[in-house]
């Protein structure tokens, strides 16, 4: 098998810092069981995903990528748009639009599609009103396509537990350990595999020392503005952390 993912921070694994710094995450979880669940046999990984990446990009360059990789890929996973609902205009059916590209293109490539719509960080965003209903309409309209498609769709944002301040970074926007954890569970079901063991406790960031909201804004807020008003983003200069294939062991990381 051999399993590739596309997307942005969600998929880089944001918030699920190792010890060195590097992002792991939740694809990175479903790497690790499928390689459990399917050992023997071998079962080879790569993340093309980049933080701060707009849909079309991931659409684009990414999955370019991905059906160009050799050998082929068994399985992809895509998750994107998320940056798209945080922007002004945001345009729902064009994201849908493009999403369906990509469906086709992988089902045309005999690549097996896997859509998942990612978790809802919008209870504590200072504009969590609009990316709610932005994204709800986006998730609805993945569930259709997927329908539409015959293929899986994994839907983290229907999930209210996973809404829990527990599940979160300090930034408010990317599941820590703890919700990629889950995050992971879900996918892993939708393939029939068996879950990986939580992450210890000293992992999650304890929710009584949760930054003040002058602090929250300051250190989070303020640098995303920033980066929003000069048209930067968080992942400029950065590439992919598994660009081509890596054979996973089977344990769990």
């Amino acid at each position: 098998m051999r399993y590739v993912a596309i997307g942005d921070s969600f998929t880089e694994g944001v918030g699920d810092e190792r010890d060195d710094g590097a992002p792991r995450g939740w694809a990175d979880l479903v790497a690790a069981g499928l390689a459990v669940h399917h050992h023997p046999a071998e079962v080879w990984y790569a993340n093309l995903a980049v933080r701060g990446r707009l849909l079309e990009p991931i659409i684009t360059e990414q999955l370019d990528a991905a059906l160009a990789l050799d050998p082929a890929p068994t399985i992809l996973t895509l998750n994107g748009g998320g940056n798209d609902m945080m922007r002004p205009g945001a345009d729902v059916a064009r994201l849908s639009a493009l999403t369906a590209r990509a469906v086709d293109r992988c089902l045309e490539a005999g690549v097996t599609p896997l859509l998942l719509a990612g978790a809802d960080p919008s209870n504590r965003l200072p504009f969590g009103r609009t990316l709610h209903r932005r994204a709800a309409e986006l998730t609805d309209a993945a569930a259709d396509l997927a329908r539409d498609r015959g293929v899986l769709f994994v839907n983290v944002f229907a999930d209210t537990e996973i809404r829990e301040a527990r599940y979160w970074s300090e930034d408010r926007l990317h599941l820590n350990p703890l919700g990629h954890h889950r995050a992971a569970t879900f996918v892993l079901a939708a393939l029939g595999v068996a879950a990986p063991p939580p992450p210890p406790a000293d992992e999650v960031l304890p929710r009584s020392r949760r930054l003040a909201e002058a602090g929250y804004y300051w250190r989070h807020v303020r640098p995303w503005l920033a980066r929003r008003l000069t048209g930067r983003s968080s992942g400029d200069g950065r590439d992919a952390k598994h660009s081509t294939w890596a054979l996973v062991k089977p344990t769990v990381a």
